[in-house]
């Protein structure tokens, strides 16, 4: 019989190999895993509704958030006390689910954790799924932050990526979410298949028209186990167009008034991410739901968790309290890395401090990775703080594997 979380949390608080003065603040991830259809570039725990077409039926949405709390309140032995910091629903396509079921799961939330004055509450939608009384719903439920998966405005675009919605659809809810929203998100993609830069001036045009507080850019790229991957899509850009790409986006959205504070993120002042810049300063977040991932601090160790992948065995095991597939304890040879990954991502990178707290490792375990990108010019001191230089944010990959721990090797 699996240990119950309260028997684990016994377990994670026996002495370890770090030490941790206070712990992170805390955010929560509900993973909601269905689809309209499988996008080909998506390697997400995403899957298509049975039988095609239209939203899960009433009473699959309905086990499915119950499985959800459930989860939840397996998990509260592990994070008594601490306040939420921001919630994000992603998915998969959350806005799928039925805003009465988004009430009931936020007020289950709300009735278990405490969450900080003003917490950010962010809701991802697909335009494919828009109806103008949803948006005000999901609002009056207490979502305070809609992330809306544009990926693009051009109608040829969005046929060649696989994308349910049409340009119509990604511009009426845009402009829904201006109407609902004191917030939102926009994510769009570039290099996209038979795209050039006066296509993608265009879909900038479009998109910084509507003003949006926040703009997440994603590279299209074949990840593996995609449709993609093993079927490449004609007329992908080449790697200096897709730079010349990343350059035009970056002009353009600075003239606009969106600073760049992250790889793919820019944002007005006062509407940056909440709950992903606490990823970014390896804060900690619970994840519920199928395959989610979650990264939980205690006293003297930092534990990894993964919940089971696929829809219906996570509900079930969500009901019978064993929602965890398997979890790991990161070793405190891999805590450089872990950080790294993270904080490397900000443009202003971080204060130096940050890492000891977040770690409970002393300074010098960023060593020799910080001599190594400091000398290469990929790292920089800047205003008390590590900051990848210009030539370290064009190549964060090749700055991150510096202080990959010796046993997983390093590419040079």
């Amino acid at each position: 019989m699996a240990d119950t979380r309260a028997e684990v949390a016994v377990r994670w608080l026996k002495p370890g190999a770090v030490r941790l003065d206070a712990l992170p603040p805390l955010a929560l991830y509900l993973h909601v895993p269905w689809c309209l259809r499988k996008c080909p570039y998506c390697d997400f725990n995403s899957h298509e509704i049975a039988g095609g077409g239209g939203r899960p039926d009433a009473a699959l949405q309905a086990q499915y958030v119950a499985a959800l709390i459930a989860d939840l309140d397996a998990s509260l032995p592990l994070v008594w006390g601490r306040p939420v910091q921001s919630v994000f629903i992603g998915g998969g396509t959350p806005s799928l689910l039925e805003p009465e079921l988004i009430d009931r799961l936020l007020a289950a939330v709300r009735a278990r954790l405490p969450l900080v004055p003003g917490c950010e509450v962010t809701l991802e939608a697909n335009p494919g799924t828009f109806e103008r009384e949803r948006f005000a719903a999901f609002r009056a439920a207490g979502v305070t932050r809609l992330s809306i998966g544009v990926q693009s405005f051009d109608d040829a675009a969005l046929v060649a990526i696989g994308r349910v919605h049409d340009a119509a659809q990604a511009r009426a809810a845009v402009e829904e979410a201006a109407r609902a929203f004191d917030t939102f998100n926009l994510d769009l993609m570039y290099a996209l298949p038979g795209q050039d830069l006066a296509a993608l001036a265009r879909e900038l045009d479009t998109a910084l028209a509507y003003a949006p507080p926040h703009l997440s850019i994603y590279h299209l790229s074949l990840e593996p186990n995609t449709r993609f991957a093993s079927a490449p899509p004609a007329g992908l850009p080449d790697d200096d167009l897709a730079s010349d790409m990343l350059d035009l986006i970056a002009e353009r959205t600075a003239a606009s008034g969106l600073a760049r504070y992250e790889v793919s993120a820019f944002a007005r002042p006062g509407h940056r991410c909440v709950h992903n810049q606490n990823y970014w300063h390896f804060g900690d977040y619970l994840g519920l739901g199928a395959g989610a991932h979650g990264k939980l601090s205690f006293a003297e160790r930092i534990v990894r968790q993964v919940r089971w992948r696929e829809p219906q065995a996570y509900v079930e095991h969500a009901l019978a309290g064993n929602a965890v597939s398997n979890e790991h304890e990161v070793g405190a040879a891999e805590l450089p890395f872990e950080f790294m990954l993270n904080a490397l991502r900000l443009k202003d990178g971080f204060e130096p401090a940050l890492f000891a707290q977040r770690t409970g490792l002393a300074p010098t375990a960023l060593e020799p990775g910080l001599t190594q990108a400091l000398e290469r010019g990929l790292l920089e001191h800047r205003d008390g703080r590590l900051a990848p230089s210009v030539r370290g944010f064009d190549f964060l990959s090749d700055l991150q594997q510096l202080f990959l721990a010796p046993s997983r090797g390093r590419s040079l």
